[in-house]
């Protein structure tokens, strides 16, 4: 396309080059999957953006069900007494809880805090549910609202109130909560890189960056184009420290009261944004035909003329029929090249443009998202030939995100070094393991650890900060 005509149809979204921020909140209001809330630091997920959460639901509630677990739901306030249960983890969410101080017309004896996160609540219910190893394991998730009273906010990757999944279980045994803690982050990295094409990378959290009353927290971090860091789902092992807390014991094979081994994982509403972050480009979305709510687009052409719209009704059935998840874009208000616009801006991965020269050739005209590239393809194999353009869209946005996420790693041999890689990218360095260290590399340059990646192939023997002896490799980044 000329660029003078590319021009007049994105003139309204803020180039990335321009201001990364800024085209990313003009994309997220343009395309419709956001409004801003009357609420402080809340978000209205429209339509098409809730088709997107569902898509991402899907996925990993089929998954969490393939592995054992089951959905329950748990009340949304929790008592103040419940919540001080556990001294570090309410430590770590005190500045971020809010509380219920009144009810109707009366003010209640205890306060009542709207979940930061379920750990407390799930924990009193075991305590009452479990007796013996036979009750064991337990393996739930919720599917709910949090609300955490941030500082800053932005939609989809840090609101007040955002959803997600929250998965809770209970095991015999320390390896078997191990186990399953890193089962759990393995099901967030497939979902990630084969539904949402988003290639992260997985590892471990240091002590300063783990969830507040884990005994190990593991993350998969996602590299935005701006080089930014996104922590996209995080799984943690609690050891005994919630179970001992909330006296959560079971009868042992071997008749002694123990403790039981906890786990607790989540992923959110901001798996959109890395999604948007990450494949998104100067004409807004691209989304991966998985987890895209619309596969293909038809747009027909000369609408007006016989044929013509019973010919897009036809292909459209046809690809109903076969599995695709299609919109027949029948408007009879708008242009097709502002339907083109329009489309292209929320990221449908394929659109099929049918007109009567289309008719006449037997073809329907083909324009992929990815690559912004048209061709015609012959109407009577669509169904056949879409599922391998659909599969090639699919691999090509992940192909192009790890070029991308690989090219921005850099190593990092000293803190110049470093605070200029992470300007752009993120820096893999050596760490000696002291949180000091840590501290002064925030300090300086404003990013942090993200995690020590499973690999431990050592780049150097020294840490990048203080020049000790160093016993970790691990990525730092700046992060949203």
């Amino acid at each position: 396309m000329a660029k003078q005509e590319e021009k007049k149809f994105v003139e309204h979204i803020t180039p990335r080059s321009e201001d990364f921020s800024q085209w990313y909140t003009d994309v997220i209001l343009q395309s419709e999957l956001v409004d801003y809330a009357p609420v402080r630091g809340c978000m209205v997920i429209r339509p098409y953006g809730y088709a997107i959460w569902e898509r991402i639901q899907q996925e990993m509630d089929r998954r969490f069900k393939e592995t054992g677990h089951q959905n329950v739901y748990m009340p949304m306030l929790i008592p103040e007494s419940l919540l001080l249960k556990e001294a570090e983890h309410v430590e770590g969410f005190a500045p971020e809880v809010a509380w219920v101080t009144q009810g109707g017309n009366e003010k209640l004896q205890e306060r009542l805090a709207i979940r930061p996160t379920s750990e407390t609540i799930f924990c009193a219910m075991y305590s009452k549910w479990v007796g013996s190893w036979r009750d064991l394991p337990m393996k739930y998730n919720q599917w709910c609202s949090v609300l955490r009273w941030e500082k800053s906010t932005r939609p989809f990757l840090r609101t007040s109130e955002f959803l997600w999944q929250e998965g809770h279980t209970i095991h015999e045994t320390p390896e078997e909560a191990q186990e399953e803690t890193m089962r759990m982050l393995e099901v967030y990295r497939e979902v990630a890189q084969d539904e949402m094409a988003l290639p992260v990378l997985c590892g471990r959290k240091s002590d300063k960056e783990k969830f507040a009353g884990a005994q190990a927290t593991y993350s998969m971090e996602a590299m935005m184009q701006d080089g930014k860091a996104l922590q996209a789902g995080t799984s943690h092992n609690f050891g005994t420290n919630f179970a001992v807390a909330f006296n959560i014991q079971f009868l042992s094979k071997a008749g002694k009261l123990e403790y039981v081994h906890e786990t607790s994982w989540g992923a959110s509403t901001r798996l959109i944004g890395a999604i948007i972050m990450t494949h998104g480009d100067e004409r807004g979305l691209r989304l991966p035909p998985r987890i895209a709510p619309i596969q293909v687009v038809i747009v027909p052409v000369a609408a007006h003329k016989g044929g013509v719209m019973e010919a897009c009704d036809a292909v459209a059935a046809r690809l109903k029929d076969a599995g695709f998840r299609v919109k027949l874009d029948d408007r009879d208000t708008l242009s097709p090249g502002y339907k083109f616009n329009d489309w292209e801006l929320k990221g449908v991965p394929v659109r099929l443009e049918i007109g009567p020269r289309d008719l006449e050739n037997g073809v329907a005209t083909v324009f992929r998202r990815d690559t912004c590239e048209k061709a015609p393809m012959p109407l009577d194999t669509l169904p056949q030939t879409l599922g391998g353009l659909l599969e090639e869209i699919q691999q090509n946005l992940l192909v192009q995100a790890r070029e991308f996420r690989d090219a921005h790693i850099t190593d990092a041999h000293s803190m110049d070094e470093l605070a200029s890689i992470v300007e752009t990218g993120f820096a893999r360095a050596m760490w000696c393991g002291d949180r000091a260290c840590e501290d002064a590399v925030k300090e300086r340059t404003n990013a942090s650890s993200r995690n020590m990646p499973f690999d431990q192939t050592p780049i150097g023997d020294r840490c990048v900060c203080c020049g000790k002896p160093a016993k970790n490799l691990i990525y730092f980044a700046k992060a949203y």
